[in-house]
C-alpha cells in the first residue's frame, strides 16, 4: 500500500547547482541535505523543508518542466509569497481554485513550483 510521497525529482541542466541552491535555500528556506556519495558523483542537489523533499536531477538535454509542477502547501501565503518577491523571485496569483489562495514561481532554470494554502470561510485551515 501507498503511504506518503517520499520526494519529487525536478530536472536541471548540468552546472546549475549553485543558481538551485540560491533558489531552494536563500529564497524558499529549504535546506539541502547530503546525497549519498554514488549519487553525488552525477551532480544535482536534495532540499527539505520539514517531510518535503525536492531533489533537483541533472539532465543532459534539459527542459524546465511549465505544466507539471510539484504543489507546496505553505502556512500564511501572503507573507511566503512577500519574501519570495522581496528576493527577487516572480510570483503569479492565481484565484481559480475554491477554498485555497495559491501562486506559483520558478526555479532558476524554469520548472514551475505550485504554492497552495487551504482556507475556510471563516479564516485559514490548520
Amino acid at each position: 500500500m501507498l503511504a506518503a510521497v517520499d520526494h519529487v525529482q525536478l530536472a536541471a541542466p548540468p552546472g546549475s547547482e549553485d543558481a538551485l541552491r540560491a533558489y531552494y535555500a536563500d529564497i524558499l528556506g529549504m535546506t539541502e541535505i547530503p546525497k549519498p556519495p554514488v549519487l553525488a558523483a552525477r551532480g544535482g542537489c536534495w532540499f527539505r523543508a520539514g517531510a518535503v523533499q525536492l531533489h533537483l536531477g541533472i539532465e543532459g538535454d534539459f527542459r524546465p518542466a511549465k505544466k507539471a509542477h510539484p504543489e507546496l502547501r505553505v502556512t500564511d501565503i501572503e507573507s511566503y509569497a512577500a519574501r519570495l518577491t522581496a528576493k527577487g523571485a516572480k510570483v503569479t496569483w492565481d484565484d481559480n481554485l475554491p477554498g485555497h489562495l495559491r501562486f506559483h514561481s520558478e526555479d532558476p532554470v524554469g520548472n514551475r513550483l505550485e504554492f497552495l494554502e487551504r482556507v475556510s470561510p471563516s479564516g485559514r485551515d490548520a
